[in-house]
């Protein structure tokens, strides 16, 4: 029987770019008794090792960088998205990516390197020191873990601690959040899988934002279910498509919607800084709204936060970690 072309693939349908259980068990280990500098160091030959000898990471990290060429205007950019070892650069900042997700898990990622802007992130202080919860919605650019890590030990710049309910898809990240879980035995406590979202998956979201919780969401990941029908928003100048259910169980929330990315300053610095974007979305959900109309301002939520995406793609290309092909699923 042939193989399917690994280009026409789900996301869900690949496995884990982190590699095996055993590998990152290994990795762990080193987490635990050397330090961090040394695995920052050690991302570059492992980042290499994984250039040469994987097809798929090169042919995927190569077709992305070349589809953001097109969309990105500064031509320095432009020409490192082009270059011959353009992958080489993208997968080590991954290689990197997972050891700063360690780190943040682990405690051993200080606050004082996240830098916030003069954008929405005092009026979402704000809320959740009233005791106000909100919903977060990010992607797989940049660093997601950050502030969910840090919340597991309560530094997140606010004065109470802010538990965090992540929904995410268990089944392809298996191997990291095992790992997770035995180097934080919190950092499974407060997931829930998207397989295992139902009608009462809503109300339960509900009475934890209305106990001034976060819930985080990506909104990069289309369903593995087949009968979604997905969402077509232009996205670095191509057509890409991206899950309504997401951004329909957040207008379903009626909370306050912000839509979060963490960069790191450098995409291959061994002393990272990251900044942390937050963007409060202009729509509304009220009580009120008949389905269709929440259908329609959900549909609305998904441009404005394709547009979001978009706009830090351009600037940090080499810190985007979907290595599938992004722009080829059909709705």
């Amino acid at each position: 029987m042939n193989k399917p072309d690994i280009a026409t693939l789900h996301w869900s349908q690949h496995k884990e770019q982190a590699a095996g259980y055993w590998h990152l068990k290994i990795l762990l280990l080193l987490f635990r008794i050397l330090p961090v500098i040394f695995l920052r160091v050690l991302a570059f030959p492992v980042g290499f090792f994984y250039f040469v000898f994987s097809k798929k990471g090169r042919t995927e990290s190569k077709r992305f960088l070349n589809n953001a060429a097109q969309a990105i205007e500064k031509p320095e950019i432009v020409k490192k998205c082009r270059a011959f070892l353009g992958p080489l650069r993208h997968i080590v900042s991954f290689s990197l990516a997972l050891v700063e997700k360690l780190e943040s898990w682990g405690g051993k990622f200080h606050f004082k390197n996240i830098h916030f802007q003069d954008d929405d992130i005092g009026e979402l202080v704000r809320e959740l020191e009233k005791g106000k919860g909100a919903v977060l919605i990010c992607s797989h650019l940049g660093n997601p873990e950050l502030l969910r890590g840090l919340a597991s030990f309560g530094r997140t710049g606010i004065s109470r601690r802010v538990p965090v309910t992540s929904i995410i898809d268990v089944q392809v990240t298996a191997h990291f959040m095992r790992i997770l879980r035995e180097l934080n035995p919190q950092s499974g406590l407060d997931i829930i899988s998207t397989e295992e979202i139902d009608p009462g998956t809503a109300v339960l979201l509900e009475e934890r934002l209305a106990l001034g919780e976060l819930v985080v969401m990506a909104g990069d990941r289309t369903s593995a279910h087949k009968t979604e029908k997905k969402l077509v928003i232009p996205f670095l100048g191509k057509a890409a498509p991206f899950s309504p259910g997401i951004f329909y169980l957040a207008a379903l929330l009626k909370a306050p919607v912000y839509f979060v990315i963490a960069l790191r300053r450098g995409d291959l610095s061994l002393m990272p800084k990251y900044d942390m974007y937050i963007q409060k979305s202009g729509i509304s959900f009220k009580d009120e709204l008949s389905r269709k109309e929440r259908l329609k301002q959900s549909t609305l939520l998904a441009y404005s936060f394709a547009a979001f995406l978009e706009c830090y793609c351009k600037k940090q290309p080499f810190q985007w970690y979907n290595f599938y092909n992004y722009w080829q699923e059909e709705v």
